[in-house]
């Protein structure tokens, strides 16, 4: 993966394809290379130019630990838009979904279509609670043990559907694997999951815009992703059903059968 100096940082990018450009913007605390798994080879076989990144935080894209704030992460999306052509259609998810909805809002010249998968546009007491004590968790020094962070993140993140299949060990394994302990950079992310009521600002956006909630998802349950598709004017929204937070990964043929027809209608 390259990298390169965009919006006063080094940023690690990858581009496949040929077509029309598409974006991909990650969540909090995940490297660019998670929609490999799925979303790249699907948005390819469409016939799209696809490039994921690193957002700041995730190395080897500057983790900037003195701090990340909203946009910052519009502000290094638009310009590795600018280096690639000047346009593109944009698909976040989670924290990136909101880099999505922000820069659709700031910079409508450089997004085509916009996907927000996972997203909201305010904080509700249960998401803010969340997030304000996994930040204490590492403010504190607290490391959980290996298999309660595990079973935690997989009731947090993914659907009962997912947690009665065979594939559940596979998952709990994968958390066990992570540890509860994040790095610096990601710390630095995490600031950025409170933030203002932005509805009302919303109304102005003005780009095609799909919003897909996740039937399960307990992060960022779907009621907040309705909120967002309710305040942008013509916004579409579909909801996916027994699917997470981590909706794109359990139910990716849905995810992307959604993704392809929006972006290619």
């Amino acid at each position: 993966m390259p990298v390169v100096a965009l919006n006063g940082i080094n940023l690690s990018y990858q581009v496949e394809g040929g077509g029309d450009l598409v974006v991909m913007v990650m969540g909090t605390g995940s490297p660019g290379r998670v929609w490999h798994a799925h979303q790249v080879p699907a948005l390819r076989a469409a016939g799209f130019r696809v490039a994921t990144f690193d957002n700041r935080g995730i190395p080897p894209t500057d983790e900037c630990a003195s701090g990340i704030v909203i946009e910052d992460l519009v502000g290094d999306t638009a310009a590795l838009i600018e280096s690639l052509g000047g346009r593109a259609h944009a698909v976040g998810t989670s924290m990136g979904a909101r880099v999505v909805q922000e820069l659709a809002l700031a910079r409508p010249e450089l997004v085509s279509k916009a996907v927000m998968l996972a997203t909201s546009g305010r904080n509700d007491p249960m998401q803010l609670a969340l997030s304000r004590g996994q930040r204490a968790l590492h403010d504190e020094g607290i490391t959980l043990p290996g298999r309660y962070h595990a079973a935690v993140n997989a009731v947090l993140n993914l659907s009962p559907a997912t947690l009665r299949g065979v594939g559940v060990r596979d998952w709990l394994d994968i958390f066990e694997f992570g540890g509860s302990a994040v790095s610096a950079g990601v710390r630095a992310q995490m600031e950025v999951d409170e933030h203002e009521d932005r509805l009302a600002a919303y109304r102005d956006i003005a780009v095609p815009c799909l919003v897909v909630g996740f039937a399960d998802d307990r992060v960022l349950p779907p009621h907040l992703a309705r909120e967002v598709a309710g305040a942008i004017p013509g916004a579409r929204y579909e909801e996916v059903a027994d699917a997470g937070h981590y909706g794109y990964l359990e139910q990716p043929d849905a995810v992307n059968r959604l993704l392809v027809d929006f972006l290619t209608s």
